[in-house]
């Protein structure tokens, strides 16, 4: 990359983004982040505050403190300690609830697999920010009781569980909760050294190279019913090439893991596969620069035109991490900031554009800063 896209990334989060995300983004009477916010910088007030989005902040300003761009860890570690009050074990049932309201009452009392790796994904930050074992602890417990709750036929697990209404599941199962929960145990072994993690993070990358990833294309679809077979039929499958993008990466950090697992050429041919079909069908150029498709066909065919701004920088991350395709990280770059941010002065991003290209959200979510985070500190 050049200087100067160094340059707009690392000035533009550390001086801008970080700061107004632990300020204005966080709630400091009840200790908890904000889930979105105006375009004028407010705080909305919304019905529910999702755990997905008060894990994906933890972790996001644990790992700034770590990488010494910005230390607002001590409100993240104190924002933590409410989650936990708020959401685990709330109903004294085992797991997380999904969402409470502002008076802190639980809304969602469903037990969601996306929300359970999110909240791994924090601990295990926050134990590497703070050293304390009671989150290790609480990081394993969680884990038995996933696969309590959770737990699948061929592999795998079930995206939603109701304690209340029990055998009522949905019929398709995704696989971005896995993604993610392969996220989450990587940065728990990684940070505690545990080999528990790795073999959970291990059968993880099996199911993906066995069930997830389609043999011969290289792609992963979305959608799967319960025994793993794609949803519909082969070519009219959906598929996010930012999933692609976050698919290659982490297999790419689990060889860096685990460089001697047995199976490494097959996951490093995995992950490139997984790279090269995104590239070749979810990457569209303009006058305004690179952008990456929000949804395609697992044939290639586009599918929506519409752009958001997680799958940008899933790319960017990527193009950093395998030192790849410089013109088009230039381009993903002059996209991002001309048309998702803007005004770079401001800690504000325009989430989504429509295929013909307008702006297609009311407001500013706190969860997309998971993702620029991501890609941002590559360039720092």
């Amino acid at each position: 990359m050049d200087a100067d896209q160094r340059a707009l990334w690392s000035g533009w989060l550390t001086r801008t983004v970080l700061p107004a995300w632990s300020g204005v983004g966080f709630d400091r009477g009840r200790r908890l982040y904000h889930e979105r916010l105006t375009f004028s910088g407010e705080p909305l007030v919304l019905p529910a505050s999702r755990l997905m989005v008060q894990a994906r902040q933890i972790s996001t300003f644990c790992r700034a403190a770590l990488d010494g761009l910005h230390d607002a860890s001590a409100q993240a570690l104190a924002c933590l300690e409410e989650v936990e009050r708020l959401y685990r074990h709330r109903d004294g049932q085992a797991g997380w609830i999904f969402s409470v309201a502002p008076d802190g009452s639980p809304v969602g009392t469903q037990r969601d697999l996306y929300a359970h790796a999110f909240i791994l994904f924090a601990y295990g930050w926050a134990y590497r920010v703070s050293g304390n074992p009671d989150f290790l602890a609480v990081a394993r417990q969680t884990v038995v009781e996933l696969h309590q709750i959770f737990a699948a036929e061929h592999g795998g697990f079930l995206d939603e569980v109701s304690l209340t209404a029990p055998g009522v599941t949905g019929a398709v199962r995704h696989q971005n909760p896995h993604m993610h929960l392969l996220e989450a145990f990587l940065v728990l072994f990684e940070v505690s050294g545990d080999s528990f993690y790795l073999d959970e993070a291990t059968a993880l990358v099996r199911l993906a190279l066995e069930r997830l990833i389609q043999p011969g294309a290289g792609v992963l679809p979305e959608e799967f019913g319960a025994d793993w077979q794609p949803v519909a039929a082969a070519g009219e499958n959906r598929v996010e090439p930012g999933h692609l993008f976050e698919w290659s990466w982490l297999l790419g950090d689990y060889l860096r893991l685990n460089p001697g697992a047995l199976d490494a050429g097959a996951i490093r041919q995995a992950a490139d596969g997984l790279f090269a079909f995104g590239m070749r069908y979810g990457v569209r150029s303009d006058v305004q620069g690179a952008a990456v498709r929000d949804a395609i066909a697992d044939d290639g065919r586009s599918l929506e035109n519409a752009t958001r701004i997680w799958p940008q920088t899933e790319l960017c991350r990527l193009l950093v991490c395998r030192n790849d395709s410089p013109e088009i990280l230039r381009g993903l770059t002059e996209h991002f900031f001309g048309t998702f941010i803007p005004d770079s002065t401001r800690a504000l991003w325009i989430d989504r554009f429509d295929a013909s290209g307008r702006a297609s959200v009311a407001d500013v979510p706190a969860s997309s800063l998971y993702h620029i985070y991501g890609a941002a500190r590559e360039f720092c």
